[in-house]
């Protein structure tokens, strides 16, 4: 059930009035730091969970073997090597020394065969990857092996891929014995934090303190690489629904660091000396889009696809979050985020001019007869909402006949990857958002990445694709594949797999008494400490 929007209000109001008056009565215990996220945590585990907040969480309890640092580039991270043979078909890992899992039990090679085969059965690239694999086995307790079956040029990007879904290491006795889509029973990381379970209020607050057990890598942190040093002995991630809220909390430094800062508040925040707004773009950018249930009529025909594109207007859209004119991109029309490698304008004639009277007559040629479309609003969504509504508008101005369910995120969510029949809790549409982190690679792009896949909620299996994805996963060479990215892009669009709202910036806030923060796109809670001014 969701609860009514003052409820949560008041709840996470409460929720800081005691930790600030927990905080005053224990003058021993250094002051926690405090993070807004934009919706509430509900799911614990990276794999199971698709969310935002779920990959936030799990970058503060677990590792990856490789990250990406600040130039996008692929660095070494749990791992000490890789090595490839020179035809390019097997990768020998090796893991560094001292790695610990917050039980105290030992990182293994068997760890992260257990863990990579997991991921492997759940996330767009690295379902290519081990469907491209011959075998990975361990070879002792530091080593492990690849070896492909046949060529795979980003073995590498998937290991080290940033977001939704990330290739955590947990421990073999869970990976290996939990499926996929089913989360863990325990939260056992490697990472610079311990979750402290006995006080997570699920949707409200979440905490953590120092893993003593983490050992950083010697090198400077540099986006999600490099040693991740805890200087916050105790974080907390707290939800706040209302905006006004979120504001007020953080220019009274009651909280140290928003998520996403309330847009209608952004003029106001690049005054204030007390605050600093993040200024990273490209792929810290976000793409609103609707996901489309291609299992469930109408969706299930192209037309009805190919109408939702023509529904959504990016201008009006992007003016409903409320962004200044320098932080939005209305006119970008690429799938992979203008501003990232593989930008293209491949296949989109048809967007360029949309219309609701164009989706009319798509729908009319489709023989939609009122057909009832179950949409899903996710209401404590500071950035999901207001586009959510522009969409429900223009969907019921082009003649749907919708049915609009309002809840959480997390709610919502959880009915999202599932595959229901309408009169049995299913779904036909929701509005999303993504960052280019998800969408900058054709093979993590939900519009692309999931073909033929069965992978729920990305349920689409366009046969004119799969040749040109194979002929991607095989390529070396990156000019040779941004090509390769164009002709998915206009596949993509052509048969409407995930029609996209606009692209915009919407940045992270925090306090200025805050050093080290890494401006990455995402909440990075390391190496951050507070300095007196």
């Amino acid at each position: 059930m969701a609860f009514p929007l003052r409820l949560r209000t008041a709840a996470a109001a409460a929720l800081l009035a005691a930790a600030a008056l927990a905080s005053t009565g224990a003058q021993a215990q250094q002051r926690p730091l405090r993070l807004v996220l934009n919706v509430g945590l509900q799911t614990l585990d990276p794999i199971a969970g698709p969310s935002f907040v779920t990959r936030n969480f799990s970058y503060m309890v677990f590792d990856t073997l490789i990250s990406m640092d600040s130039q996008g580039q692929f660095r070494p991270q749990m791992l000490d090597n890789w090595r490839i043979s020179d035809d390019g078909l097997t990768y020998t890992f090796t893991l560094r020394d001292g790695l610990e899992f917050s039980d105290g039990t030992p990182v293994t090679a068997e760890d992260c065969v257990a863990s990579i085969r997991r991921w492997g059965g759940r996330d767009s690239l690295g379902r290519r990857m081990m469907a491209a694999a011959k075998e990975l086995r361990a070879v002792d307790q530091k080593t492990f092996v690849l070896e492909l079956a046949r060529p795979f040029g980003l073995v590498i990007e998937a290991l080290g891929k940033p977001s939704v879904q990330v290739p955590f290491i947990m421990p073999a006795r869970l990976a290996a014995n939990t499926p996929p889509t089913t989360p863990v029973a325990e939260v056992v990381g490697s990472g610079p934090f311990l979750f402290l379970r006995d006080q997570w209020i699920p949707g409200e607050r979440t905490v953590f303190v120092r893993n003593p057990r983490y050992r950083p890598r010697a090198e400077p942190a540099d986006g999600l690489a490099g040693g991740k040093v805890v200087r916050s002995e105790r974080v907390e991630f707290v939800n706040m629904a209302d905006p006004g809220l979120r504001a007020a909390a953080i220019q009274r430094g009651e909280v140290d660091y928003l998520e996403y800062a309330p847009i209608d508040y952004l003029p106001t925040f690049a005054r204030d000396r007390n605050l600093v707004l993040a200024r990273a773009r490209g792929g810290a950018e976000i793409l609103g889009g609707i996901s489309i249930n291609h299992h469930q009529p109408p969706f299930d025909n192209v037309l009805m696809r190919r109408a939702m594109q023509q529904i959504l207007d990016r201008r009006e859209l992007i003016a409903a979050e409320g962004v200044p004119d320098s932080a939005a991109r209305p006119d970008c029309l690429s799938i992979y985020v203008c501003g990232t490698f593989y930008e293209s304008n491949a296949g989109t004639e048809t967007l360029v001019d949309t219309s609701i009277a164009r989706a009319r007559e798509l729908m009319q040629q489709a023989g939609y007869n009122n057909e009832r479309v179950v949409f899903l609003q996710p209401g404590d969504s500071a950035l999901i909402n207001p586009i959510g509504l522009v969409m429900i508008d223009r969907l019921r101005q082009a003649g749907l006949n919708l049915d609009i369910q309002t809840s959480d995120w997390s709610s919502h969510a959880q009915r999202w990857i599932q595959r229901q029949p309408l009169n049995q809790g299913g779904w036909s549409l929701i509005p999303v958002i993504y960052t280019g982190f998800d969408l900058g690679n054709p093979l993590t792009n939900p519009g692309v990445g999931y073909n033929c896949t069965g992978n729920q909620p990305w349920g689409y299996c366009d046969a004119a694709m799969t040749p040109v994805i194979e002929r991607f996963e095989a390529e070396g060479d990156p000019a040779r594949r941004r090509e390769i990215a164009g002709e998915l892009q206009r596949l993509s669009i052509q048969n409407a797999n995930f029609p996209l709202a606009g692209q915009f910036a919407s940045p992270a806030v925090w306090r200025a008494e805050l050093r080290g923060v890494i401006d990455f796109g995402f909440p990075v809670l390391w190496n951050i400490e507070r300095v007196a001014r």
